[in-house]
């Protein structure tokens, strides 16, 4: 695997990292240069301040934990880039299990992620994350919405 690979990749999984941790703000700095679309949804946050409101507004936290109590598992990652490149793609799929007193543990979503990257002075950034839906359980405990299961792809 190249240096430019592993970078990315990296970010792949620190998002996953943070968003189980809760930490909102991590997960938006990773947008600061960049932007998270949905076409299914119509819906385009770009930078810090719209993409942490984006998550503030649909992440439930639990206060026992500061997490929203989920672990969001990226698989089948697919990195197309040149070693010597300023701009990368990505294809990746997630499962997002969770469990609460309420609710057994189980998978609650999966889809797919079409990310791409550039690199700025500060080294390997998300430029765009475009997120599809393929599969929606019981998300109820961990979204602050309801999504349509109809959108589902």
């Amino acid at each position: 695997m190249t240096n430019v690979s592993r970078a990315i990749e990296n970010l792949i999984y620190h998002y996953a990292e943070l968003i189980d941790r809760g930490d909102l703000e991590g997960v938006a700095q990773l947008f600061r240069h960049g932007e998270i679309v949905s076409t299914a949804h119509n819906s385009r946050h770009a930078g810090y301040e719209e993409v942490l409101d984006l998550y503030r507004k649909s992440c439930r936290i639990y206060p026992d934990c500061g997490t929203p109590k989920t672990r969001h598992l990226t698989t089948n990652v697919i990195i197309e880039a040149e070693e010597d490149a300023t701009q990368a793609d990505a294809r990746a799929c997630f499962t997002v299990l969770q469990a609460t007193p309420s609710l057994a543990l189980q998978p609650i979503i999966t889809g797919r992620y079409e990310d791409h990257f550039k690199l700025t002075d500060e080294g390997w950034t998300f430029a765009r994350r475009e997120m599809f839906i393929d599969l929606v359980g019981d998300i109820s405990a961990h979204l602050l919405y309801p999504v349509d299961r109809t959108q589902a792809q």
